[in-house]
């Protein structure tokens, strides 16, 4: 297979050969084997333009549906109690999403054939598995989400969701990249309209920005407001943005040299979803404060009718727009993200680049997603309340698994040679890694045993991993001192570095440690998945 490196003929990993060739982004054209230094800003800035959208699109895209209602529910029972939260994930945000695009630009593959190829079909088939099931579960919540929309001007679901799954399927078989990016700039725009949406609601300056550093809690740290700030975090970090992102990236056909404008471009959808986040918490804790339903959250369709009785019309109208967009943009984004995996897993064509009659397999399978999760929502009596219950715990019990395997992955000298993860990078990871874990047991515990103290379990749970992360600091620290000190690479060697072909790789050894801790992982998801599924008919047959 040809390789897209000037100054190297080594052969590369990419699996599809549409992701060979020009970066053709929304805002502009790079040239395969463009070699221009760009010292001026006004080049620059012409570059990210180019470049970016897979971290905007994937970062926007996950304040969903889900988003939009977690923190809406926030700011009508808490008020701006909880606003503090929100800040503190953007520091997850970027150091997860970074990892991805070093992977993504590196190797040229998604994350879910690295997988299947490190570490074996079993885990592949373990981790990929769950993800295409947790997704579309994912993308019925946003057809819930398009329900409650447009529901709110008088739109029944009937004529709703079909007409949401044509757009979704029509706007991305369309065989252009550029032309799929475009549409999706224009949802991360209309995103934007919580700012007016913030003025109509009049939230206090002094009051937003005191909530916004000062922790707390309204009414203190009860069950109920500890589960909704480990949703906040749930709803802000999910497994398929890992999957999206880096196949994004390889299908942008975006390659080391450009990863500090690719990076930027994270950085910059991290701070635009925390902003957006922020604005509607905010706006939902003014609207509400001292009426009737503060404290009474029932979705967003009850949201956005509030917001009509107790703002006026155009606030109502705005949230119903905005939880729209957010549906849209999620399902796109979640499906695409699943199409890219099947399309890895099987080794099938998977590119935007390609038109339908190029890529059967990847838009069929992103078709039969979208038009059955849009059936399972229109299913007169289908347990709506259930499936978005159901997709949190799932998303929360499979996160560390798929935040492990990325660590894993970006250690991986094999598969990222000089871009593997610094030291303190990794000491960083692993403390998102484990906290991520904590919230997850906390998350499954509760949904699981409604009755449980919360606060005691995080307590618990908390001091082990302090406990865990300090051992693990030390044997990282001794291991360190016992090895030989690693050469730098210089830049230039870096940039035109990418992984070769995986059959020419050497599999990781795993030690008894870590074979141990993964088969503990691998243990705790089977029974973690087991007891969500018996609870899950349990709550079906009392309904």
């Amino acid at each position: 297979m040809a390789d897209d490196n000037p100054g190297t003929d080594r052969p590369d990993a990419v699996l599809d050969e549409a992701h060979h060739g020009d970066i053709q982004g929304a805002f502009g054209t790079i040239r395969q084997h463009d070699l221009d230094t760009r010292r001026s800003w006004t080049a620059r800035l012409l570059t990210l333009l180019a470049i970016m959208g897979p971290g905007l699109i994937v970062m926007v895209g996950d304040n969903d549906a889900g988003g939009v209602s977690t923190y809406s529910q926030a700011g009508q029972n808490f008020g701006l109690s909880l606003l503090w939260t929100l800040p503190l994930l953007i520091p997850v945000l970027v150091v997860n999403q970074e990892m991805v695009v070093r992977l993504g630009a590196v190797t040229g593959v998604g994350h879910a054939r690295l997988i299947n190829e490190r570490f074996g079909k079993f885990w592949g088939a373990f981790s990929v598995g769950d993800l295409f099931v947790l997704n579309f579960l994912t993308i019925a919540t946003e057809f819930i989400g398009v329900s409650l929309a447009l529901n709110y001007f008088g739109i029944s679901q009937y004529i709703s969701v079909p007409i949401a799954a044509l757009v979704l399927i029509a706007m991305t078989a369309t065989g252009s990249f550029r032309r799929w990016e475009r549409f999706m700039f224009v949802f991360i725009i209309v995103n934007f309209l919580v700012v007016p949406l913030a003025f109509l609601s009049h939230p206090t300056a002094g009051s937003f920005f005191r909530g916004l550093v000062i922790p707390g809690v309204k009414g203190g740290f009860t069950s109920t407001s500890v589960l909704l700030i480990i949703a906040i975090v749930g709803t802000t970090v999910a497994p398929w943005q890992l999957f999206f992102q880096q196949s994004n990236i390889v299908d942008k056909r975006i390659t080391p040299r450009w990863m500090n404008y690719e990076r930027a471009d994270t950085v910059l959808g991290s701070l635009i979803t925390v902003f957006a986040a922020a604005a509607l918490l905010a706006v939902t804790a003014a609207a509400f404060a001292g009426t009737p339903l503060a404290g009474h959250f029932t979705n967003a369709g009850g949201v956005a009718g509030g917001l009509k009785q107790y703002v006026g019309h155009a606030a109502g109208a705005l949230f119903a727009i905005i939880l729209l967009n957010a549906s849209i943009i999620g399902a796109a984004s979640v499906t695409l993200a699943t199409s890219y995996a099947f399309g890895d897993v099987f080794g099938a064509r998977h590119s935007l680049h390609r038109s339908w009659r190029d890529a059967k397999f990847f838009y069929g399978a992103f078709s039969a997603m979208v038009v059955l999760a849009a059936i399972i929502v229109i299913i007169p009596g289908a347990p709506l309340g259930l499936i978005t219950t159901g997709v949190q715990a799932l998303a929360g019990v499979l996160l560390p698994s798929a935040t492990v395997f990325l660590l894993l992955l970006c250690n991986d000298k094999e598969v990222l040679g000089p871009w593997v993860n610094r030291p303190w990078l990794n000491v960083l990871a692993s403390l998102i890694v484990s906290v991520l874990l904590m919230m997850s047991l906390v998350l499954m515990t509760t949904t699981l045993f409604p009755q449980i103290n919360v606060s005691v379990l995080s307590l618990v749970l908390g001091a082990v991993v302090v406990v865990g992360n300090l051992i693990g600091g030390f044997v990282m620290f001794r291991k360190r001192a016992r090895r030989p000190e690693i050469v730098a690479v210089p830049m230039e060697k870096r940039a035109t570095w990418r992984m070769p072909p995986l059959n020419l790789l050497q599999r990781p050894q795993w030690s008894r440690g870590r074979l141990i801790a993964m088969y503990l992982l691998r243990v705790y998801l089977v029974v973690a998945v087991l007891m969500l599924l018996v609870k899950a008919i349990e709550l079906g047959l009392h309904h």
